[in-house]
């Protein structure tokens, strides 16, 4: 017997906000044919709480490796360009069985902490000795196999990455297995299309202003289908900004724009370092701001100007990015908290018309990652992807409060994983906090690990 298509929710999050007896129905593609509040119970199966699935939207799968490895004091000042070496070191020997076994364990822990897309930032595309392989999209293609088996929805970005720093300077050798240039990106891109689906996006991602020339961007811009989208890391640092000053004689994020026409379906990854005049221009732009917390605080990236962007009209989601964490209310507290502390003020993350600071981040973050995936996702309601959370009703933290206070609890009380059950695509993917496939994935996974820290930087 097939598994009934429709849902009912005691509680549920939709664009309105909190309602009740929400009966939700999809069809066999995984798409929402319907949302209704207020409806009857009439047997359906049923949950107590509802959320939309999150949107991750800044990911390099295969660093999920290598967390924790990087975490020892070196004789000198570390920093961001100091970790970078070392990442470069433990890429040079990933293989694309690795990426794949990565990738679904990485995959499945974003799962069941409540993410149900991601955005893979995709820039490991060549063998060891720096040749294409001779399928193209090969690692790009383990990437969305392991998203296939672990029932992620997912957006692939191949990485435009030709140049180690501004005016075009030639890659250095550990960079090599990063190597594209512009007609590199657009084959990978065609060598992704069959796969694309209502579960699979593919869209472009220049690395960086470092690594991508203007030329270079316009020419994939002028091929590229104009519905995709395109990402790019920027201002994540100040040695970031103090290059591009030096040789374009703008900041990054102005340089991008005045060169580039920005619009809603770029996301900035990081963004973090702003002047005034940049914050009020990228709000406007309505591009995405992708914020990835846990791996700037962990890199020393700074922080980013949350109040006067939101202030401005600024979109926002949020990404994993180096995987020190795979959960999207340690993701969201960390915005928050990083603003307190810059500020010293309590509920930074708030409008006029949504004062309860948990309820806006999970809003703000689902509506910006949405836009930056490509993808009918990040709402309940008819026409979108059929992704969601079902809550631990049973929670200690959850016990006897209403609707309007469960984001403000899961998000900044304890560290338990309040999420039970997953869906994606109208599939349950996690049921009970386990994934379908966790042990075979977490076998996997262990077995490459075990081969990759032998080689541990």
């Amino acid at each position: 017997m097939s598994e009934p298509r429709v849902l009912f929710a005691r509680q549920a999050l939709l664009a309105q906000g909190w309602q009740r007896d929400v009966r939700l129905e999809w069809d066999a593609g995984g798409t929402l044919l319907a949302v209704a509040p207020d409806a009857p119970h009439q047997g359906e199966p049923e949950a107590d709480i509802v959320l939309p699935g999150m949107v991750n939207l800044h990911s390099h799968a295969f660093q999920r490796a290598l967390g924790g490895l990087t975490e020892t004091a070196g004789e000198g000042p570390d920093s961001f360009w100091t970790w970078r070496q070392l990442m470069y070191r433990f890429a040079h020997n990933i293989t694309p069985g690795h990426i794949e076994a990565i990738a679904a364990q990485l995959f499945s822990e974003c799962l069941r902490h409540g993410y149900t897309s991601v955005c893979e930032f995709h820039y490991v595309q060549r063998d060891q000795d720096g040749a294409m392989y001779a399928r193209p999209a090969q690692t790009a293609e383990r990437v969305v196999a392991a998203a296939h088996a672990t029932g992620i929805g997912v957006t692939m970005l191949p990485v435009l990455y030709s140049y180690a720093g501004f005016g075009d300077q030639p890659l250095a050798p550990q960079q090599g297995r990063f190597r594209t240039d512009a007609a590199d990106v657009l084959r990978i891109v065609e060598a992704l299309e069959p796969l694309r689906s209502s579960q699979v996006e593919v869209g472009v991602a220049p690395h960086s202003l470092r690594a991508a020339s203007l030329g270079q961007i316009r020419a994939v811009l002028a091929a590229l289908p104009a519905s995709r989208p395109l990402h790019i890391h920027i201002a994540e640092q100040q040695g970031e900004i103090a290059q591009c000053l030096a040789a374009t004689g703008q900041r990054p994020v102005r340089y991008l724009m005045d060169h580039v026409a920005l619009d809603a379906r770029w996301c900035l990854v990081h963004a973090t370092h702003l002047d005034e005049g940049e914050v009020a221009a990228l709000a406007a732009s309505g591009a995405v701001a992708g914020l990835c917390p846990t791996t700037e605080a962990n890199l020393g990236d700074g922080l980013f100007p949350l109040a006067p962007f939101l202030a401005a009209g600024g979109r926002i989601g949020i990404g994993s990015d180096s995987h020190v964490s795979q959960s999207p209310l340690e993701e969201l507290r960390w915005l928050e908290y990083g603003q307190r502390l810059l500020h010293q003020k309590r509920n930074v993350a708030s409008s006029p018309t949504q004062r309860r600071v948990g309820d806006f981040l999970w809003h703000s973050a689902l509506h910006g990652g949405a836009l930056a995936s490509g993808r009918p996702v990040g709402v309940l309601e008819a026409g979108k992807r059929a992704d969601l959370l079902v809550l631990d009703s049973d929670s200690p933290n959850l016990a006897g409060i209403g609707a309007d206070d469960v984001l403000g609890s899961v998000i900044f009380c304890g560290n338990d994983n309040p999420v039970r059950d997953v869906m994606v695509g109208g599939r349950w993917v996690v049921r009970h906090r386990e994934h379908i496939a966790q042990g075979a994935i977490a076998q996997r996974y262990k077995q490459t690990i075990a081969e990759l820290r032998k080689l541990r930087p």
